[in-house]
Parts: C-alpha cells; sequence; structure tokens
C-alpha cells in the first residue's frame, strides 16, 4: 500500500468530539504530552515500531524512535532505523518527472507511446491518448488497487507489468475518475531510463537522495531487508487479532511506486527541502518551480466535507494529496507495504514537517498520531484522534475474528459434492495467467500460484459447497470460497484476496 499508498482509508465516522482527556490541544502538546500519547497509542493499536520527525520553522523539533524493531530480540527503535516507506516513494518518482520536465527533458503532457511504442491499455483511445501526467495521477480508469494481486511480489519484470496493463479493464471514465494505480508509478518511472540512460533507481539515488544527504536511505529495497541490521520487522495482526511476522514486500519491479526504503533522520532533510523552496543546509537541490510542479493538483478526489476535519477539498498532485487544513493548505500521502504503515506530511504555510515509521499495517494510529499534530500546530480543538478512531477499528476487527472463527467451527470432515480430484488441475485468468491446484487431504486442496512461488493458498472443505481458504502468508487474508459447476463439472472459481492487495476477486477457469 501504501502498499501502495495506504492501503487502509482514513477511518472517516462522524463520532462526537472526544474532548479533553488530559493533554493541551497548543504546541504545548508536541512539547510536554506527546510522548505519552504516543506509548498510549502503540499499545492500544499493537504497534511494536514508530520513529517520528517534525520539523517547525527550519528546526527539527522532534526526532525519536518508540518501540521495539523487532519483538523477540526487543532491539530499540532508534531515528536511524529503517522502514519501507512504500507509496511515499511515488513523490520522489514524481518530483524526478518534474525536474526531467524543468530541463526540457520531457513533457508531462508527453504520450506514454512515444517512449514506449508498443504500450497498450484496454481500449485504443486511452492508449493514444495516456500521458505521463495521467500515470503520475491515477486517472486511466482503472479501480485503486487493480491488478496488483498479478503484480505485486511477484516474479514478472517491470516490462512484463507494462505488458499486462493492457490487460486491465477500466470500470471508471478515462481522466475524470480517481483509481489509484501502481502500475500506472511504475510506468512513469520507466521513462526516467529512457530519457536519461540511468535507471529510475540511480536516477533518484544521485539525483535526490545523495544531494540531500539521505546517505541511509535506498531507493530500492530487496536487499536492504537482509543487508541492513537496524530494520524494523513487518508485523499486522489482520485476520488473526495478534501480531504475527509477514514476509516483506519485494517489489523493486513496482520500484517508482513504493520501493525507497529510509528513515525519519533522514527524511528530515526531505522535509526541509520541501518547506525552504528546494533548500537543504543553503543549497539548492532542486528548482522551486519543481517542487510548486508537483504540488498542482490534477484530480479532485473530494469536494464534500469532511464530518471529521477541518477539510473540505482534497485532490492528488504528482505523488502528493493536497487539502485545505483549517484554514491552511496540506500535502501529504501515505504509505503501505507488508507489515509497515506511514505518512509524510508538510504545511509550506506553517513551515510544518512531518514524517511518521510504523511497523504492523493493521491499525491507523499512524494516521491518528499525525492528525493530532496538524491539530495541535493549526489551532483545532482537542479531538482525541487516537481514541476516536480507536472503536469502530476495534469492532471491524472484532467481526472479522468471530467470522474467521464461525467458518473454522464449520471444519468437521465434510465431502465435498465431487471428489477431490475434480477440482484438481490447471486454471486460467487472463490477467493473473493460470495456477494449479492439487489434492493435499481428503477434502483439502493447495493452490499454486506461479507468479508468487513463495506463497500458496490452502482450501478446506467445510459444508454447503464452501470451502475455507487461508494463504500461507496471512497478509494475503482468510476467506470461504464456492466453486462452479456445468453438467457435475467444476468450471471455474473466483479467488479473492486482502483488500489491502487488491479489493476485487480473480475469476479463474477451469482449463484441465
Amino acid at each position: 500500500m501504501v502498499k501502495k499508498h495506504t492501503l487502509r482509508a482514513i477511518i472517516t465516522l462522524a463520532f462526537s468530539s472526544l474532548i479533553g482527556h488530559g493533554f493541551a490541544q497548543t504546541p504545548d502538546f508536541i512539547a510536554s504530552d506527546i510522548d505519552t500519547y504516543i506509548k498510549k497509542g502503540m499499545q492500544q493499536w499493537q504497534v511494536p515500531a514508530l520513529a517520528i520527525v517534525i520539523v517547525k520553522d527550519g528546526q527539527v523539533v522532534k526526532m525519536q524512535g518508540f518501540g521495539v524493531r523487532d519483538i523477540t530480540s526487543n532491539t530499540a527503535v532508534d531515528e536511524h532505523t529503517l522502514f519501507n516507506i512504500a507509496s511515499n516513494t511515488k513523490l520522489f518518482t514524481g518530483t524526478a518527472l518534474a525536474n526531467l520536465e524543468y530541463q526540457k527533458r520531457i513533457n508531462l503532457n508527453d504520450k506514454i507511446t512515444q517512449y514506449f511504442p508498443d504500450f497498450r491499455l484496454y481500449d485504443s483511445v486511452s492508449t493514444q491518448l495516456v500521458s505521463v501526467r495521467d500515470m503520475l495521477t491515477h486517472r486511466i480508469g482503472t479501480k485503486t488497487f487493480q491488478g496488483d494481486f498479478t503484480f505485486w511480489n511477484s516474479t514478472l519484470t517491470s516490462s512484463q507489468i507494462m505488458q499486462k496493463m493492457r490487460l486491465l479493464q477500466p470500470s471508471q471514465v478515462f481522466r475524470q475518475d480517481y483509481g489509484y494505480c501502481n502500475s500506472c508509478y511504475l510506468t512513469a518511472g520507466e521513462v526516467v531510463p529512457v530519457v536519461t540512460g540511468i535507471s529510475w533507481g540511480n536516477y533518484v539515488q544521485d539525483s535526490i537522495l545523495n544531494k540531500l544527504r539521505m546517505t541511509e536511505s535506498f531507493a530500492l529495497s530487496n536487499a536492504v531487508h537482509t543487508q541492513q541490521q537496524n530494520m524494523a520487522v513487518p508485523y499486522t495482526t489482520s485476520y488473526s487479532g495478534q501480531l504475527k511476522v509477514v514476509p516483506y514486500d519485494q517489489w523493486d519491479n513496482l520500484g517508482p511506486a513504493a520501493s525507497i526504503v529510509s528513515n525519519v533522520s533522514d527524511l528530515s532533510h526531505w522535509l526541509m527541502m520541501q518547506l525552504d523552496s528546494g533548500k537543504y543546509k543553503g543549497n539548492q537541490v532542486l528548482p522551486w518551480q519543481v517542487l510548486q510542479r508537483t504540488r498542482q493538483v490534477n484530480i479532485i478526489t473530494g469536494s464534500n466535507k469532511s464530518p471529521v476535519f477541518p477539510m473540505h477539498f482534497r485532490g492528488y498532485a504528482l505523488g502528493l494529496s493536497a487539502a485545505d487544513y483549517n484554514g491552511r493548505q496540506i500535502y501529504w500521502h501515505t504509505g503501505g507495504a507488508a507489515g509497515m504503515v506511514s505518512n509524510v506530511c508538510f504545511v509550506p504555510e506553517e513551515q510544518l514537517g512531518i514524517a511518521i515509521l510504523t511497523s504492523n499495517d493493521n491499525q491507523n494510529f499512524f494516521e491518528a498520531l499525525r492528525y493530532q499534530i496538524l491539530d495541535a500546530y493549526l489551532g483545532v480543538p482537542y479531538v482525541n484522534r487516537s481514541e476516536q478512531f480507536l472503536p469502530a477499528f476495534e469492532q471491524e476487527l472484532k467481526t472479522q475474528l468471530a467470522e474467521i472463527k464461525a467458518w473454522e467451527s464449520r471444519q468437521k470432515n465434510h465431502k465435498p459434492p465431487l471428489p477431490v480430484k475434480a477440482y484438481t488441475g490447471s486454471y486460467h485468468n487472463p490477467l493473473y495467467g493460470d495456477i494449479n491446484l492439487k489434492s493435499s487431504g481428503d477434502n483439502q486442496l493447495t493452490i499454486e500460484l506461479p507468479l508468487h512461488p513463495n506463497m500458496q493458498a490452502v482450501a478446506t472443505y467445510l459444508d454447503n459447497d464452501e470451502w475455507l481458504l487461508k494463504y500461507t502468508n496471512i497478509e494475503y487474508g482468510i476467506f470461504t470460497i464456492k466453486f462452479q459447476y456445468h453438467n457435475r463439472q467444476v468450471e471455474k472459481f473466483a479467488l479473492p484476496a486482502n483488500p489491502f492487495v487488491e479489493m476485487d476477486a480473480y475469476e479463474f477457469q477451469k482449463t484441465n
């Protein structure tokens, strides 16, 4: 999210304000109360690791790690602890392309087919029109996260992902409707090597990270997890209610969308540059015009007054969301990786910057804390955002766990309508390709996913023609599935995954 964008939507509930709770709602909150607030929130939301930096008026006023990066070793988090920043990578990609435009090496309105003549979207008109700008602003007409079950953590190369984008059938209107698209960011980022002769990763490392002295950050992440000791371990409480270690995402094939690894020490440099018109330590790292370009809204994502926040209008720029907030203009992005969620936010009118990095992807404390800080600095009457968000989250998790428990109680060694062998064989989905179902017991099937060789799913028969599906990587979820039949032969089934990965199930047709 960020996988991706996070991938977890902000909880937008019209709760009555929770006023008081012992904290001052002024900048004094930052000086006096924030540590207590963070420690309590981490306990309530089961967040093992959190790192935060707050920049105000050209100074770092808060930079600290909380908790432990690994609950087994209990190694403490500090300001140098690395996290996947996931979709906070997108602003780096937008900035790189805006900088190339400033240098007159590209135009954001250039057609993608100018750089990739064989590139196709689902329909010919969109193919002819789609531009670099369209890719950077999620407006090609697809649904949010569409294709990510196929692309994310897969063995596909970047070029193979781009090739498969022609199979993403849109359900919305091109250039009118917003649908968060990771493969779009990959495609935009792949323009960089065509123009410069330098890979996206090396270009971002050399022209942005190194110039900002972000010496502990990495543009590509696949190898970082095994090479760096001070790296947070990814956790989730999804589908179990307990902290479970999940695999690090392997997504360098989607690098421009999500692959940067960083820490709050380095991100303080990024925030300082954003708040000083492209300068860091007195040096002009990027032209001010480039930053302006990244902040120009290209598609409206909301125009209704929020029932919870002092916010009315929201839009998306080049790897940035933009909105009003109690009369100020704020910019931010969230990032959702397996086991980690983060946000980076800045308010130029207040010379305020915030970055929050966390482990455990199944929580909204990372966003509650950001809003709490915004409220404190921007004069919003005190509402305990963590306690405002928590009841709905806890109820949703309770409902999920009760549903799973009810499903598991139906595992009584019943027999499916047909012999297990009738369900085995190859199945095909036009986007994903082929998968294989094999018998792994009298009433059990193992689903092999060739694009994801490190993961399988196991389907155990329950009753009433329903099977309990569990992925070996709990991040992908627990569900029930049904097969469809024709003339007493298995015809097809729909394979769902965690909406954090992709929202719609994939229909797989039996081929043998």
